[in-house]
Order: C-alpha cells, then structure tokens, then sequence
C-alpha cells in the first residue's frame, strides 16, 4: 500500500479552470470513483491553499499495488481530468512529496483494502 501527499503548483491565472476543474470532479463523482478501481486508488482527496499570491493543490491518496496509472485510463472521465491538469499545474515547479511518517489504518479496514 502506498501513501502519499503531494503538492503541485497551479498556473498563474488558472484559479477559475481550477474552479471548474474540481467542479468537474464533485460533479461525475460516480464515474470518477469507477476509474478508482482500475487504479486500486482507495482514497484520493484533493486540498487547496493559497500562500502569499500562489495557488497549491495538494493529493492525499492511498493506492493498492499494481493499478493502472490515470495517464493509462481510456475512461473519459480521466481524459478530461488529464486536460485540466495540463491546463492548470505548473509543470516547472517540482512538485514536493511530504514525508509519511505514520499511517493509522485499523487492520480491519487494511484488510478491506487488500
């Protein structure tokens, strides 16, 4: 299992495509979370912060192993996802990985998981 938190860095003036964006995703959440499976992406949450006059997006995310990356999804809830991210992140700031230091996961739920 992996977990992750990770920050990206939206384009300068993509606030309202970012809008749009998240709105997309609350809107087909039935076919967002039928891609999920293929991905074996258990929970993925998606938190926004502005710091001084840059927008952030950040994915929290724990995935099973050996799922399919969303750039290999034919589902076109994932295609247009993929056109928001490349209209909105800053492909030239490095996104920043946050070190996981401890996963409290009841066993129960992890078995679920598996």
């Amino acid at each position: 299992m992996n977990v992750e938190l990770t920050r990206f860095k939206v384009k300068k003036g993509k606030t309202k495509a970012v809008d749009e964006w998240l709105q997309f995703l609350n809107h087909h959440m039935k076919e967002v979370l039928l891609t999920l499976e293929g991905e074996k992406m258990y929970i993925e949450t998606i938190f926004r912060e502005v710091q001084n006059e840059d927008e952030y997006l950040y994915w929290y995310s724990v995935q099973g192993r050996g799922g399919i990356e969303v750039t290999e999804s034919t589902h076109w809830v994932d295609k247009k996802h993929l056109q928001y991210w490349q209209d909105c992140i800053d492909e030239t700031y490095k996104p920043v990985n946050l070190t996981t230091e401890v996963v409290m996961i009841p066993e129960k739920i992890r078995a679920k998981m598996t």
